[in-house]
């Protein structure tokens, strides 16, 4: 009896608090992280060699022979890289998973989108990649208050109606997808098409450089969209600036002031800048890298070029998300 009376009074306790307790991991701190490591490669490995019959020889026809260890180093590398950036930079499984989709998206679009490789081959891909990054972080790390917070009118959670608010949410949503849309096709009309031309020797077809437009780009662009501001907008949505310390010139030393001008902002603002940054720079990266290493007769300079649309695009997408949250 005294089993089943604590087991209806947890019940309760959630209806109340509208939230669902979340069980964090008991694993020693030091262990997590070679953990989470090892999971994801594991996983990663499991998952592309059984898929490897049916997706495998597409991918195989358009990739490069990676024969030197530095390079095999090199990917598996970054992708520890990455992997250390959300551990280190306090994200969960959530925000793993929307910054594998936004930095690996890129590559399996210039697959899909000039390489004739089939989409479900290069959603396979995706998801995968995803997968490996979003299950071991749900596995030994807890869930944030940002993505935890429900509809339950009892719920906790700082700003919980602008994470509730299908209005809230689809704005922001369309938003970063129309940047995202825009800076694209932005390129397509300029730059992108000769770069690809020049530099991605062997590429099948840039026709769709030229077809393009934005009401054509968009549904992809919702994809990327909803994961900027599922990275960006909704972690930050739930901070409550402090009220800042007054300042004062005159009693500060040199190294206050420049901290306090540099890094003298609000605590939201400083979530906004830290993840478009942190989105940025994995983008920005894991693109070039996968354009470069992994795709047959692609140059430097055409990987960079093609890495610099996912550079611009999460960077004003992170602007305007912050401003959104700002008001």
């Amino acid at each position: 009896m005294s089993m089943t009376r604590t087991i209806k009074e947890k019940a309760l306790a959630v209806v109340k608090d509208g939230e669902a307790p979340v069980r964090s991991s008991k694993l020693p701190p030091f262990v997590r992280f070679p953990l989470v490591l090892l999971l994801s490669l594991t996983l990663s490995s499991l998952l592309h060699s059984l898929s490897a019959p049916y997706t495998g020889l597409e991918l195989a026809a358009v990739s490069r022979k990676l024969v030197r260890w530095e390079e095999v180093v090199g990917l598996v590398g970054w992708r520890g890289i990455e992997l250390a950036l959300g551990w280190w930079g306090g994200y969960d499984g959530y925000d793993l998973a929307a910054l594998s989709l936004l930095s690996h998206g890129p590559p399996m679009y210039l697959l899909s989108t000039f390489y004739s490789i089939r989409t479900t081959t290069v959603l396979n891909s995706l998801l995968i990649d995803v997968l490996t990054t979003y299950i071991p972080f749900r596995l030994l790390r807890s869930l944030s208050p940002a993505h935890t917070a429900s509809s339950y009118s009892n719920s906790s959670v700082p700003n919980r109606e602008l994470l509730t608010d299908t209005t809230v949410q689809a704005v922001t949503t369309l938003l970063a997808a129309s940047i995202y849309s825009v800076t694209l096709y932005s390129a397509y009309v300029t730059f992108l098409p000769r770069y690809l031309a020049t530099y991605f020797e062997g590429i099948p077809t840039i026709e769709k450089a030229y077809t393009a437009t934005p009401f054509t780009l968009l549904p992809l662009s919702l994809v990327f969209g909803l994961a900027a501001k599922s990275f960006i907008f909704t972690p930050a949505a739930v901070i409550v600036d402090k009220r800042p310390k007054e300042f004062e010139p005159s009693k500060a030393s040199l190294g206050e002031t420049l901290r306090w001008n540099v890094w003298g902002y609000g605590d939201k603002t400083k979530v906004v800048i830290e993840r478009t940054a942190a989105l940025v720079l994995v983008s920005g990266v894991n693109t070039f890298v996968q354009s470069w290493v992994t795709i047959e007769g692609v140059e430097a300079l055409g990987a960079a070029a093609y890495a610099g649309i996912w550079v611009v695009a999460p960077a004003i997408s992170g602007v305007a998300l912050g401003i959104v949250g700002a008001v």
